[in-house]
């Protein structure tokens, strides 16, 4: 996820906020202790992000859940990478130096498939690769984890989100077990989110981003979830998402990030959050009071 501009200004959410109660509200994990700790793009500090070393790292933790961002390629294979294009996190521009921009969508999946996605972080990785969607669902699967799958870049993919929801079923996790506590949709196009809500609207979504709390109820149509970055939120705006419920009749949720530090987890716990997006899941988790 990008720490990109957020519409409402925290003057603005205060002097709503500070009016509404929020409700009683479990975590997406059915705890209403501890927020929920999520492994931003896996455990992205200690393994590339959004592979699946950074999956197992998350696993190695013991962390329930993990992040991931999905893009397409040129033809039709979702992947699992956060950046549009290949250069940041791959040796793209040294395979193919004559395709920049190295865009995800010009490339096709054998091609990607080749690319070396570890190195650039630690040669300890080097030749992890790009995961295709499936492959990444298969490695949560053994784990026992729990997805918080992003739809990156809608704009630039149309029709993902069916497609998406599409592999999903085909790999077993549209049937009621993972509905019920096991995934998450979200995206920053609130036009994807609400697409994923009306072809299967069993789906958990959230939203990624700091609405204003007078344009909540219109979100609280077809999400579950608010979930904004850190700098973004008050205890008093968490405690306005709480008051409004969402589109399977529970109190608004809030997951923020990308908190990567023991005083910023203790702070956004204190705001009533119901989960942490981290590149270090470990760190938050033993900063914050058991369950």
């Amino acid at each position: 996820m990008h720490a990109r501009a957020i519409a409402a200004t925290t003057t603005a959410l205060l002097g709503t906020a500070a009016l509404l109660l929020p409700l009683s509200h479990a975590r997406a994990d059915g705890d209403r202790g501890s927020p929920t700790v999520i492994a931003h793009r896996g455990a992205s500090a200690y393994a590339p992000e959004n592979t699946l070393a950074a999956v197992d790292k998350a696993a190695e933790m013991d962390i329930a859940w993990v992040e991931n961002d999905v893009q397409r390629t040129r033809d039709g294979e979702l992947v699992v990478l956060h950046d549009d294009s290949l250069q940041r996190t791959t040796d793209a521009e040294e395979v193919f130096p004559e395709r920049a921009p190295w865009k995800v969508k010009d490339f096709t999946a054998a091609e990607v498939a080749r690319l070396d996605a570890g190195s650039w972080f630690s040669p300890a990785y080097a030749g992890a690769r790009v995961p295709t969607l499936q492959q990444y669902v298969h490695r949560v699967e053994i784990h026992h984890q729990k997805l918080l799958l992003e739809v990156k870049n809608p704009e630039l993919y149309p029709g993902i989100e069916k497609q998406t929801l599409k592999l999903l079923s085909n790999e077993g996790w549209l049937d009621q077990r993972h509905l019920a506590d096991r995934l998450i949709v979200q995206s920053f196009s609130a036009d994807s989110v609400r697409t994923v809500h009306q072809l299967k609207p069993g789906v958990k979504t959230g939203f990624l981003g700091t609405p204003s709390v007078a344009d909540l109820p219109a979100y609280a149509a077809f999400v579950d979830q608010i979930n904004p970055s850190y700098g973004s939120i008050s205890g008093g705006y968490v405690s306005a998402v709480h008051a409004f419920t969402g589109a399977h009749g529970r109190p608004l949720e809030v997951f923020t990030w990308t908190v990567n530090d023991e005083n910023t987890a203790r702070l956004v716990t204190g705001y009533g959050v119901d989960g942490i997006i981290s590149n270090k899941p470990d760190v938050v988790r033993d900063a914050l009071p058991s369950a």
